[in-house]
């Protein structure tokens, strides 16, 4: 089955390979923004040339804050939290009473009376 599959998939590799390799350059791509190392070097860019008189202290601030919003948002990966739906927060799922089958509730009925 795994040879008639591949067979009959074989003219859709080439899309297949460039989906993984423009999976692997955004994610390379990604750690290289998120570098702290980079980061450090943006910054210093940033205030060499305020320095130089190259860019005025407001566009160095600018700079900075482009640079640290971009920390502080999160990555386009794993750790993105899903979007809200329109119509204020979400409301969290109500607490499971018993056990599976309710079995719970039967056993209780069962040991003293009531209803």
């Amino acid at each position: 089955m795994d040879i008639l599959w591949t067979l009959l998939t074989l003219p859709y590799a080439p899309v297949r390979g460039l989906t993984a390799l423009v999976k692997v350059v955004a994610r390379e791509a990604e750690s290289q923004q998120y570098n702290p190392v980079n980061i450090r070097r943006e910054l210093e860019e940033l205030d060499r040339a305020a320095a130089a008189g190259d860019i005025t202290p407001e566009e160095r601030d600018r700079g900075q804050q482009q640079v640290l919003d971009r920390l502080t948002r999160p990555a386009a990966g794993a750790d993105r939290t899903p979007p809200q739906r329109e119509g204020g927060p979400r409301r969290p799922a109500p607490a499971r009473r018993g056990t599976a089958g309710g079995r719970r509730g039967a056993a209780r009925r069962g040991r003293g009376g009531g209803p």
